[in-house]
């Protein structure tokens, strides 16, 4: 499993400086060089990157696309990494403006697959042996390919419960070979561009770009462990034992790996073929609600569900039994949380706009206190849009968009498991009007929110709320004096420190670097010129024309590092 690290401006530039150049140069290509500008890149890439010209060739073919199409294309052109943040901008419209959403959204995640002996080394590094020894019928060429892994179609012999062999057809998920390491600086990188966007963009760091990367890396590192998807889909399947509604695909662990996923092969029909599920006899208002309450059953009961619900991740199998594919990302809930949505949703149906208030703030994280009266009147005029209509009428898309221009302007973020939420129940919305155009995503919800509702006066549940309540103001009050006497005595022998964190400094820290460094570097200028200037005096030999030739080459030297010194300064407008 790899890591994000935050790390300084200097060190970890120079260590990522190849994968840097390469970023700027598809910036560059597609006509982005104002913005390099803009965030003062190339400033903390003076090794190298300073040597890039910062006026590519024009290409007109390339121009005659819109900046949202160029930007989107150069996202693919990128790599895996910036896909998968394309994509989750895409659903971010607090963050990213309309024009620019409906090109990410058309990202494809589709790239030339890797080759079959890399298939076979994988195997041969994972298993200590070839796909062979238990897998037959395995396909050379992958079903399909994306950035992160591709698929193959298999067979595997495996025994049953009554110790009877029997050959499974499976799909066979690989991770494409040194992924996580392009990941790994790919998202370093990302940190650290998310960081010269706080300190040069003011209007962005409401936004706090850094947080989104830090989160986003989060999902990217637990989607391209193989077993954490194996653990989510067993725990997901234990969900629903005995509902019949639902199909999760077997997996087989004794065969998977970090980067190998072995499950079984479903053969059915995608949600997204609409035709061919008519043409079948499928009844499709009954695939749509069903498939909505098992996501609300995911949501409100489990806080466990399916955080990519999108068509391409459902098949329909036999008797319309809806079968959920695709189990890499996961979102959790907890009980306190699904509490403060239902609470949500009611408050804003009543009309409520002091408890809609409050009940927004719960599920938000601020850096600051907002301004209460500023925030109630715009959620009065938020509310305006939806106390008319009933709960089964609101639709989740729309107010998804609607709260999150509303928390952008009050600089309030949706807690990750919240935004994960709704994003789920938006997109299976979208799903769910496509089967059934008369579907209300949460008038199926009202049962779910209702028992939630009756679980909070449950009296089991109110006593054992009071019990670890209690539990908790004893174990302050006996811990109380000890921590009192630890204090005082750290004041009194002088060992009392007291952190205090400035921010803001980032930029200063960064410009005393860049000064010390140009220092460092004109005092190696100044001795290599009066050395040479020695040697020459001395006409040490091998002499050239009379002039040694040692102090020549100092001098050609220092020629060259004084004049990219003054370039340097002149290029940051800095003489």
């Amino acid at each position: 499993m790899v890591s994000i690290r935050q790390f300084g401006a200097i060190n970890r530039t120079y260590r990522h400086i190849t994968r840097y150049r390469a970023i700027l140069r598809v910036l560059l290509k597609y006509g982005f060089s104002d913005l390099i500008e803009y965030l003062h890149l190339d400033q903390y890439l003076e090794s190298g990157l300073q040597l890039l010209k910062r006026k590519p060739k024009t290409n007109e073919q390339l121009f005659r696309h819109s900046r949202p199409e160029r930007l989107r294309m150069a996202l693919e052109e990128l790599g895996p990494t910036f896909i998968k943040l394309g994509q989750l901008l895409s659903t971010r419209s607090d963050f990213v403006p309309p024009e620019y959403i409906e090109e990410l959204a058309k990202l494809q995640d589709r790239v030339p697959p890797f080759s079959y002996p890399e298939v076979e080394q994988i195997f041969q590094e994972e298993w200590g042996g070839a796909h062979t020894e238990f897998l037959s019928d395995f396909s050379s060429e992958p079903v399909a390919a994306a950035s992160i892994s591709q698929v193959h179609h298999a067979r595997l012999m495996v025994e049953d419960e009554d110790g009877i062999r029997r050959e499974r057809k499976v799909v066979v998920k690989i991770q494409r070979p040194g992924i996580d390491k392009i990941i790994a600086v790919d998202l370093e990188i990302l940190l650290q561009i998310a960081g010269f966007i706080e300190d040069h963009l003011e209007e962005m760091q409401g936004h706090q770009p850094t947080a989104i990367v830090k989160e986003f890396a989060r999902s990217l590192f637990q989607e391209i462990d193989f077993t954490i998807e194996l653990t989510n889909i067993q725990h997901f399947a234990r969900q629903f034992v005995g509902n019949k509604d639902i199909y999760i695909p077997e997996v087989f662990p004794a065969f998977s790996t970090e980067r190998i996923l072995i499950m079984e092969r479903i053969e059915g029909i995608k949600a997204s073929n609409i035709q061919e599920l008519w043409d079948k006899g499928y009844n499709l208002p009954l695939i749509a609600e069903r498939g909505a309450r098992l996501v609300m059953e995911q949501v409100f009961v489990h806080g466990f569900f399916h955080a990519d619900p999108h068509p391409g991740n459902i098949f329909i199998l036999p008797n319309n039994v809806v079968c959920f594919i695709d189990f890499g990302q996961m979102g959790r809930l907890l009980l306190r949380d699904r509490e403060d949505f239902t609470d949500l949703v009611i408050n804003i149906a009543a009309g409520n706009e002091n408890k809609v208030a409050a009940g927004i703030l719960k599920m938000t994280t601020q850096k600051e206190e907002p301004n209460r009266e500023s925030l109630t009147l715009d959620i009065s005029d938020f509310m305006r849009r939806y106390v008319h209509l009933a709960i089964g009428e609101l639709k989740i898309t729309k107010l998804h968009k609607d709260l999150l221009r509303l928390l952008s302007r009050h600089r309030l973020f949706l807690k990750p498991s919240m935004y994960l939420m709704l994003k789920a129940l938006g997109t299976v919305e979208g799903v769910g009007l496509l089967l059934h155009p008369k579907l209300e995503l949460l008038s199926l919800a009202k049962p779910f929110m209702k028992k939630i509702q009756m679980n909070r006066v449950n009296p089991k549940r109110m006593a054992e709320s009071l019990r670890e309540t209690g539990g908790q103001y004893l174990d302050l009050f006996h811990e109380f004096p000890v921590e009192t006497r630890s204090i005082l005595s750290q004041l009194r022998q002088g060992r009392l420190k007291i952190e205090i964190e400035h921010r803001g400094l980032r930029s200063l820290e960064r410009s005393l670097s860049r000064a010390s460094n140009r220092i460092s570097f004109a005092i190696v200028l100044a001795a290599l010129i009066i050395g040479s200037s020695l040697i020459v005096l001395s006409k040490l030999p091998p002499n050239w024309h009379g002039i040694p030739v040692i102090g020549l080459i100092g001098f050609l030297v220092a020629g060259i590092m004084g004049f990219w010194l003054l370039i340097s300064i002149i290029r940051q407008g800095k003489l």
